[in-house]
């Protein structure tokens, strides 16, 4: 009898519900002059991270991509990291 890839009796892996780090009772406000909080959401070459990964709710990536695309228009993000 052949077993599978996933044979051999072992538990399938279990990942964590995230929960999104704009909302809670002391959960930060979004805010474009923030600076050190929206380099939280780019990665090191200064693209927006995606919510599946930063565990953002839809509703506030929207909120969170338009403060960064704000702040990067005033020059207190750049568009690109070399």
């Amino acid at each position: 009898m052949a077993m599978g890839a996933a044979g051999g009796g072992r538990r399938p892996f279990f990942r964590r519900k995230k929960s999104c780090p704009f909302s809670g009772p002391n959960a930060p406000a979004i805010d474009y002059r923030d600076v050190r909080l929206l380099q939280r959401f780019l990665t090191d070459r200064g693209k927006i991270v995606p919510s599946r990964i930063s565990a953002v709710s839809a509703k506030k990536q929207r909120a969170l991509a338009q403060a960064i695309k704000r702040a990067r228009h005033l020059g207190l993000l750049p568009y690109l990291i070399r």
